[in-house]
Parts: C-alpha cells; sequence; structure tokens
C-alpha cells in the first residue's frame, strides 16, 4: 500500500476501506507517513468529504492510537456530554452532581481550557483544594461509590487526532466536518462512555457559525458514534450571546451552585435540563424525556443535587462549603461597571468578543503556557431582549488590576441595540438522535 496512491483515491472522490485508513492513520502516528502526504490527504478530504462508514473507520482508527479508558468496572450505563465549546458554558459543573443525583454515573475526564475561560478542571479548581490528580483506581472506586468524579485527560489519549489537528491547523483544513467530528466522536470513545450526549453550539461565539453548519456536524458525530456501538444524541443549542450571566472560572463556580439551588439564569438552567433529561434517557432511567425533566427538577427542588455537588466536591478533596459560602471562591479585588451609552433593546452581544474581554482580564489562556488568574471575569446584567437606559449597567468586571479599559471597551463594543423591541433568540433548535 503506497500513500500517493490514497491520496490519489480520495482526491477522485472514492472511499477507503477500513485497512487503508488504519494504514494512514498508523503511518502518520509512526512518522513513517510525511507531514506534506498527510496535509495533501487532509485537503482531499477537505474537498471531497467522506462516507458514513469512512469516518467511523477513521474515528476508530485514531481510538486506537492511544490509551483507551476501561470503565467496565462501574456499575451502570456510564454517560458522558460534550459541548463544542462557547462563551460562559457551565453546563459540566451543573450536570455532573445533576444527573448523578439521579443514580446515573457520570465518569468524566476533562481539560484545561485554551481560549476565553479556563476548561472544566480550571473552573473545578477555584474551589479550594479540588483535585483531579486522581489514580484511575480511584476515579472508578469515586464514580461507583458517588455516581461521580472528574480525572484530567491522559497525554496518551487518541495522540494520532492531536497529531492531525495540530497539522489541520497550519493547512486550512480544520473546518472539514469528517475531521472534526471523527476528532472530537475518537476522545469520548477512547474515555469509555456507554452514552454520549453532544451540545453543539451555533452561532457567533461558537466554532460553528451558521446552523446548517451546525446541524451537519451533530449529524456527523451522532451517526459515528451510533456506529461504533455508542449510544449518541446531539442537541443543536444557541451561542449567539454568552450562555448565562458569568464569564470567568470561580464565577461560573457560583453560577453553577446558583442553578443547582433552583436560582440560576434561565437559558442556562434550561439547557442543562434538556441536555441532562438526554442523559437520564441514554442511561435507562426514565422512559420518556418529559418524565426525566420532571426527575431533574425535583433533585433541584428537593435539595438533593446541591447535597450531591456538596458529595463531589468533598469526594475530590475540595472544600463543600463553598456551596453556602461561596465568597470562600477566589474573589477579585477590583469591580468595574460597563454603563450603557444609551436607550434601546439589546439587540445582539457578540459572545466571541465578550470571551476575548475575559481572556485580557487573565480568565483564559492566550497560549497553553499562560497563568490563569481563577477569580477574574465578567458578569452580564443584559442579555438580548432586554431594555437598557442611558447610564444602566450592562456588565460589571471584575479584574486584579485597576486598568481594566481594554476589556471595557471590548465589552461595550459587543452590545448591540434596537428602537424597536427585540425576542430573545431560540435556545434549543434541533435535536439529533
Amino acid at each position: 500500500m503506497r500513500m500517493v496512491d490514497l491520496i490519489e483515491k480520495k482526491r477522485d472522490g472514492q472511499a477507503h476501506t477500513k485497512e487503508e485508513i488504519d494504514f494512514i492513520i498508523h503511518g502518520y502516528s509512526t512518522d513513517e507517513i510525511p507531514d506534506y502526504q498527510i496535509s495533501a490527504w487532509a485537503m482531499a478530504v477537505f474537498f471531497q468529504d467522506m462516507t458514513q462508514e469512512e469516518r467511523a473507520f477513521l474515528t476508530e482508527a485514531m481510538v486506537h492510537s492511544g490509551d483507551t479508558i476501561d470503565l467496565s468496572a462501574i456499575k451502570g450505563i456510564k454517560v458522558d456530554k460534550h459541548s463544542t465549546g462557547g462563551v460562559g458554558d457551565t453546563t459540566t459543573l451543573v450536570l455532573a452532581p445533576l444527573v448523578a443525583s439521579l443514580g446515573v454515573p457520570v465518569a468524566k475526564m476533562s481539560g484545561r481550557g485554551l481560549g476565553h475561560t479556563g476548561g472544566t478542571i480550571d473552573k473545578l479548581e477555584a474551589i479550594p483544594g479540588f483535585s483531579v490528580e486522581i489514580t484511575n483506581d480511584e476515579f472508578i472506586d469515586l464514580v461507583n461509590t458517588n455516581k461521580a468524579a472528574v480525572i484530567g485527560q491522559t497525554q496518551n489519549l487518541t495522540p494520532a487526532d492531536k497529531k492531525l489537528y495540530g497539522l489541520r491547523d497550519v493547512t486550512a483544513t480544520v473546518n472539514s466536518i469528517p475531521l472534526i467530528a471523527s476528532s472530537i466522536m475518537s476522545k469520548k470513545i477512547a474515555s469509555g462512555a456507554d452514552g454520549i450526549v453532544l451540545d453543539v453550539k451555533t452561532g457567533a461565539g461558537a466554532f460553528m457559525k451558521e446552523l446548517s453548519q451546525s446541524k451537519e456536524l451533530a449529524e456527523a458525530m451522532v451517526q459515528i458514534g451510533n456506529n461504533l456501538g455508542r449510544k449518541t444524541s446531539a442537541i443543536i443549542s444557541d451561542m449567539s450571546q454568552p450562555l448565562g450571566f458569568m464569564i470567568g472560572n470561580a464565577l461560573e463556580v457560583k453560577e453553577a451552585i446558583d442553578t443547582l439551588k433552583g436560582e440560576g439564569p434561565e437559558d442556562l438552567t434550561d439547557l442543562c435540563l434538556t441536555l441532562g433529561s438526554h442523559m437520564v434517557m441514554v442511561a435507562n432511567k426514565a422512559d420518556t424525556l418529559e418524565e426525566a425533566r420532571e426527575m431533574l427538577e425535583e433533585s433541584i427542588n428537593s435539595g438533593k443535587a446541591l447535597e450531591q455537588f456538596k458529595i463531589f466536591i468533598e469526594s475530590q478533596k475540595g472544600d463543600p462549603s463553598v456551596v453556602d459560602n461561596p465568597e470562600k471562591l477566589p474573589q477579585a479585588s477590583f469591580k468595574e461597571s460597563v454603563l450603557a451609552e444609551k436607550d434601546g433593546f439589546v439587540s445582539g452581544i457578540e459572545a466571541d468578543h465578550i470571551g476575548t474581554a475575559a481572556m485580557v482580564l487573565g480568565a483564559g489562556r492566550a497560549t497553553k503556557d499562560s497563568v490563569i488568574d481563577l477569580a477574574v471575569g465578567i458578569e452580564l446584567h443584559k442579555k438580548i431582549g432586554d431594555f437598557v437606559k442611558k447610564g444602566e449597567s450592562l456588565a460589571t468586571i471584575y479584574s486584579n488590576q485597576k486598568d481594566v479599559i481594554d476589556s471595557k471597551s471590548k465589552v461595550l463594543a459587543s452590545y448591540h441595540f434596537s428602537s424597536d423591541p427585540v425576542s430573545a433568540p431560540t435556545l434549543v433548535y434541533d435535536i439529533i438522535t
């Protein structure tokens, strides 16, 4: 088998066999196939696409390029949730304890963030003492005992995907549906979950800006998951504005606590209940989505979900008293309001620019080596559809430096206004099963 023949085959729009895709991924992983040939092949895939079968073969090949996590020792159907990312996306912090409170095992492998704010691990580490530095055996024991645990990603999980992604990033082939879908799904499948619920974002603050693109990606990932024996569904949700009100690590933990108390933002609460209902259904803990949602709502109303969050925090050496005393979370030294310069209805919020403003404060990483300030961030007071008077606060900036002119101007420029009433955006556009 020669790589040049496989490049030619895909260039001409023909489908690869499983053996051919295994040859490509193994050869690239072991440096037997050079970057320039994989670049040519990735560009051929970009233009010619892949069949559903090829996408499953590619995902499986990347899964087996490194370590896989065996969760068979965990009792019950293990369910994972993955978001394609956004601004103020606190859903994992809410969903892990909420779904676990119904007896669904949530064995979550998460990473650190690169961009607007930290990843799930960074956010959890805003809780004093919280640690993800646990062994696989401890991880499995915690899930069996408490139904929820979070561990950091192993370095050797899908190494072929890491290598291929780095190449795609510099060869203009990132925005390829089969390559994106197989990249995301390879990590989820290697992590050992039995069922996967995907939160695919769409809008200005999302990776996929157009609804049609988001739907295509969601369908591709669901097909891959189901073809590889994982019960998979996807919710396409809005990211035309930040989710919830908080952007920043400790701030998002506080918002997750509020949501588990039943006092969180309407959009964040609704999305968590939607995603959580699908997770409960995948785990066979309810007969209908309506029943699953009622069970989740009852868990919040009874305080069971909040108690589960305390157990989850304490089991990983964190201080559970932050749930009742959130002032124990890292606190910023300075606060400054961003005031509206005119009257009007909020017609748009550029979520990605709000995220950049938070990153400038130190809430996220511009590079892998950047150090995150867990205390800083932005709290929004107005969302799309709200009426604002001149001089009213649009947002509050939390900072550990006095000079926040850059972030303040970015936040202000992110808001757009209309003299006519504006409807809030649709939160959930579609569900793919």
